[in-house]
C-alpha cells in the first residue's frame, strides 16, 4: 500500500477554499488530503463577523480548536470567551448548538473537524428551521423553504439571542 501524500496549506487548490464576501473563508484540507469519513476544515473569520448560523446536528460529531485569535463562542444559552489554544467537542444528537463570533481584532482561525454523515439533520434554533442533508431540503414548521441560505450573517451581538 502506498504512503499518503503530504500536502501544504499554502498550496491548496482554489476550488477547496470557500469565501463568503471576505468575511469568512473555509479551507477544506481533509478533502484535499483524501479523507473519507472525517471533514477537516480551517475556518478563518474576520473581525466583526460570525462563523456560521447558530446550529446543531442530529448525527454529525464535531471538534474545534482555536488556532489563532480570540472571540466568543455562543454555546447553547451562553456566550463564552475563547482564545488561541481553546478546544472542545460536540457529540452528535445532544442538541448542543454553537456559533463562533470574532469580537477580537485579528482573524479568528478555527480547526473544525467532524464526521461526514449523509443522513444528518442540521437544526437552526434562531430560525426555527432544519436542513435535511439528503436532498439539501430546508423546512420550517413542516413547510419546505425556498431560497434559504446557510451563509453566515454579520455579527451584531445585540441581535444574538442568549
Amino acid at each position: 500500500m502506498p504512503n499518503p501524500e503530504i500536502f501544504n496549506l499554502n498550496f491548496l487548490p482554489p476550488e477547496l477554499i470557500s469565501e463568503f464576501d471576505q468575511e469568512l473563508a473555509t479551507a477544506e484540507i481533509g478533502r484535499n488530503a483524501g479523507s473519507k469519513k472525517l471533514y477537516v476544515n480551517i475556518d478563518r473569520v474576520q473581525p466583526g463577523f460570525i462563523s456560521c448560523k447558530f446550529h446543531h446536528h442530529s448525527r454529525q460529531e464535531e471538534f474545534f480548536i482555536i488556532l489563532n485569535g480570540s472571540g466568543r463562542l455562543r454555546l447553547n444559552n451562553e456566550l463564552r470567551e475563547i482564545k488561541k489554544g481553546d478546544f472542545f467537542a460536540k457529540p452528535a444528537g445532544l442538541g448542543i448548538a454553537h456559533q463562533f463570533i470574532n469580537s477580537g481584532h485579528e482573524v479568528l482561525e478555527i480547526l473544525d473537524i467532524g464526521t461526514m454523515e449523509d443522513e444528518d439533520i442540521v437544526f437552526y434554533p434562531d430560525e426555527n428551521s432544519e436542513l435535511h442533508k439528503p436532498g439539501r431540503r430546508v423546512f420550517r414548521n413542516g413547510q419546505e423553504l425556498q431560497n434559504w441560505s446557510s451563509d453566515p450573517n454579520t455579527a451584531d451581538e445585540s441581535q444574538i439571542k442568549v
